[in-house]
């Protein structure tokens, strides 16, 4: 099995999205990865998830050492991610698989998409070192040029692992409140203090907050701190890791509470800035999320089609029963409008980066967007396809209950679904974030309708009262979300329909339009061609018109 090749999206996605010679840089990774995802990769990561990370705080002479033991799965899916394709690297220096410049983030999520698909923990660290190394680059470039090195190093002697200490026991929402504090010691400054979810604990290269005195309450008086593993010196800094959290999922790799006792520290940046700094930081890590819930959708989806085409009930396989069909049809379609937001989301990233503004206001609101309503999705399709399986999945020795650990996870870290929300409301009231979709999403002519409407419904939104926004501001962020994944639907019908002459893409986001109008009639057509929505294939262009939509 080869899960670039089960994927009925990826590669026409691809095809749409990338220049021509970046698609062809792309495909034999493609290849690579996705055998690697269906087969070693996989069997390593039921490995790392059965047999997680330990800590030893002592060495048998009685030193503290605070040293967390990993087993060799753990170091061979990590070995793959950072070594053999780069995916922390891909970002941030060229040459990587050849690339003249740096790789576009559209590659990067689109071969994380299929790693995650099988190890799903890894993706944390991996994202945190990506983001590490991006925050360096944009606000101390100089100071840290060897950290970014190491942290973009695809040698494994050479490369460094990154994390992002910042939730506190007090403060985890409200970063206002932390406590932990700031000294100037001269060269060099010392932090104090308690961080309560420190995942990757034992990283090379950790990016915190702490107080910095005289500078104010709330988050102005933060500053964002390089703690380093070891000191200049090389010896081990004063980070003191008091215990591994024992998760619901993602266990192949290692979150911890950890203690800072004047540890040595150096200023990242300006230190008035360290929350906004921090900030940028967390926007990426939520389109990861965004990403890694993606890639649980399609690994879910495509366990509940295999099983249904293989499991026989009164007569016939489960899959020609008409409810099932019925239950897999939202599955499939929501699957695949995640991975054009994710993608489209990518890409607006990549022109960001390269100094465009209208992409910079679009992707900071495409990102809490898709990790509000991706998050949850996942977490209902995950637990759906378990069902499907039946008494099977509900078992370990099935992946059903990895996926389903694991896709809680999206929702929670990096902000939970109320907080992702009222940032998207943050963009609305700063920026006009809801005029801005639709000025970019509201010109195609199947969604026009929509758009329009919810052009007005955001701007009578913002008339209401403040607590009445708050209040109404998660249905309208999914409302939203779901809107810009049904257009981009239809922009990739249109290349198909000229590159192709294939209307399954047509089908697809047809089916999407009827879904959001009426969810509880899913169309006939869509039910008679679900093999080939679900696998890929041909479906000629004129039945697919003929799916009802009423926008």
């Amino acid at each position: 099995m080869n899960y670039a090749d089960r994927d009925p999206a990826l590669r026409p996605f691809l095809d749409r999205v990338l220049s021509t010679d970046d698609r062809a840089r792309v495909e034999p990774l493609l290849t690579e990865l996705g055998a690697l995802a269906a087969g070693d990769l996989d069997r390593q990561a039921a490995l790392a998830d059965a047999n997680p990370p330990r800590l030893v705080q002592y060495a048998p002479g009685g030193e503290r050492v605070d040293e967390i033991e990993y087993h060799p799965a753990h170091d061979r899916a990590a070995a793959i991610a950072y070594e053999e394709f780069g995916l922390a690297a891909m970002s941030h220096r060229p040459g990587v698989h050849g690339w003249p410049s740096k790789v576009p983030h559209t590659v990067k999520y689109a071969l994380s998409y299929l790693y995650v698909q099988s190890e799903f923990g890894m993706a944390c660290p991996l994202s945190m070192t990506d983001s590490a190394a991006r925050i360096l680059r944009l606000f101390d470039p100089e100071r840290y040029a060897a950290e970014i090195a190491a942290l973009s190093s695809t040698d494994p002697e050479l490369r460094a692992t990154g994390a992002m200490f910042m939730t506190e026991r007090q403060g985890g929402t409200d970063v206002g409140l932390t406590e932990t504090v700031a000294t100037d010691q001269g060269a060099h400054w010392t932090l104090t203090g308690k961080k309560w979810f420190a995942s990757n604990p034992g990283a090379d290269v950790i990016l915190t907050l702490a107080r910095v005195p005289g500078q104010g309450e709330g988050t102005r008086g933060l500053g964002m701190f390089l703690v380093p593993r070891l000191r200049p010196d090389g010896t081990r800094n004063a980070i003191r890791i008091d215990r591994l959290k024992d998760k619901l999922g993602s266990k192949s790799i290692a979150s911890g509470e950890v203690t800072l006792e004047e540890a040595y520290a150096t200023p990242v940046g300006r230190l008035t800035d360290g929350f906004r700094q921090m900030a940028e930081m967390l926007n990426v890590s939520r389109l990861s999320n965004a990403m890694r819930a993606t890639a649980l959708m399609r690994r879910a989806v495509r366990e509940a089609v295999d099983h249904t085409h293989a499991r026989h009930v009164f007569g016939k396989p489960l899959f020609e029963q008409p409810l099932m069909r019925a239950t897999l049809l939202p599955m499939i379609i929501d699957t695949e409008g995640a991975l054009a937001l994710v993608l489209e989301a990518a890409a607006e990233l990549t022109a960001a980066d390269d100094g465009d503004g209208t992409a910079r206001d679009l992707v900071r609101v495409l990102t809490p967007l898709a990790k509000h309503t991706l998050c949850k999705r996942a977490r209902s399709v995950t637990g759906e396809a378990m069902e499907i399986r039946g008494g099977n999945g509900y078992i370990e020795d099935w992946v059903d209950p990895r996926l389903v650990r694991d896709a809680h996870l999206g929702s929670i870290w990096e902000g939970s679904s109320n907080v992702i929300a009222l940032d998207v409301l943050r963009c609305m009231r700063r920026q006009g974030a809801h005029r801005t979709l639709a000025d970019t999403y509201g010109d195609r002519a199947e969604t026009r309708g929509r758009w329009e409407l919810l052009r007005k419904k955001g701007d009578a939104l913002l008339e209401l009262p403040a607590d009445e926004q708050e209040m109404r501001i998660g249905r309208y962020a999914d409302e939203l979300t779901r809107a810009v994944m049904e257009t981009l639907l239809y922009d990739q019908a249109a290349h198909e329909a000229e590159t192709t002459g294939n209307g399954r893409a047509l089908l697809v986001a047809r089916t999407c339009t009827a879904l959001l109008d009426d969810p509880d009639t899913p169309p006939r057509l869509a039910l008679d061609h679900l093999a080939e929505l679900a696998e890929g294939g041909q479906v000629t262009l004129s039945p697919a018109k003929e799916v009802a939509v009423h926008v």
